[in-house]
């Protein structure tokens, strides 16, 4: 069962959720350092992520899965947020180049249709980005925050996740080293916590990132009509007989 949205806003507007915020954006930039030209699609609650790609991108879309509800955004302008089925996205085939999954797969109602869904509209060539909870950390166990809620995942769980429905992962981290907690010393601290972190315990951290493409299958070629084997009889010289006369 998904966060209400309304609960997911509230959070990312505390002070807590605005350093968890930013520090996830540092890390997706290192993933996506640049994304002009291309179409980028939010699902999830990926509101406090996507800003960073518009005026870059040539599209960015921003999808809520309906279990969860939907919010305007962007806040300063026209809303572009859309309510959807995790299991029916109003795109084409290989319509987006870039997908981004925040809250999405930890608290899905239907992970598979989700999945198949993102292999589906993601263009080939394209990336996908699954951000979810780390078991291992403390995060996980803060269950006031939301990714203390729902299903957490281990490395090895995100790629036999990723495998299991053809993407392939090509590149992963952590962030959120930091502990969840609101006193002014652990947030003021919170750049130090990262820094150090990713380097003594990076295995601690509160979320893992995880970059995978899209994998292509070759469709069997027809197998070609066989013609039937004609046997050429061996032809052998014959004398020929000739019909001139000598004269005498």
């Amino acid at each position: 069962m998904h966060w209400d949205v309304v609960d997911l806003r509230e959070f990312y507007a505390s002070s807590l959720g605005r350093m968890a915020a930013r520090t996830i954006r540092q890390s997706v930039r290192r993933l996506w350092p640049q994304v002009q030209g291309l179409d980028v699609l939010g699902l999830g609650y990926t509101s406090p992520f996507l800003g960073q790609f518009r005026g870059e991108a040539t599209r960015v879309l921003n999808f809520m899965p309906s279990g969860q509800g939907v919010v305007h955004w962007p806040p300063d302008q026209a809303n572009q947020a859309t309510l959807v089925e995790e299991g029916d996205l109003p795109l084409g085939d290989g319509s987006v180049d870039r997908i981004l999954l925040v809250h999405a797969i930890e608290t899905s109602e239907s992970l598979g249709a989700l999945m198949k869904e993102a292999w589906r509209v993601l263009a080939p060539g394209g990336r996908l980005m699954v951000i979810v909870p780390n078991r291992l950390s403390l995060w996980a166990r803060a269950d006031r925050t939301p990714y203390g809620y729902g299903r957490p995942f281990s490395k090895s769980q995100l790629i036999s996740l990723l495998r299991h429905h053809d993407f392939s992962l090509e590149e992963s981290t952590r962030a959120l080293f930091f502990p969840p907690f609101t006193r002014r010393f652990f947030m003021r601290g919170a750049p130090v916590w990262e820094r150090v972190g990713a380097r003594l315990w990076w295995q601690s951290g509160g979320v893992i990132l995880a970059e995978a493409s899209k994998r292509i299958y070759a469709l069997p070629r027809p197998e070609k009509a066989r013609l039937p084997l004609r046997v050429v009889p061996h032809l052998r010289p014959a004398a020929v007989q000739s019909n001139t006369h000598s004269k005498i």
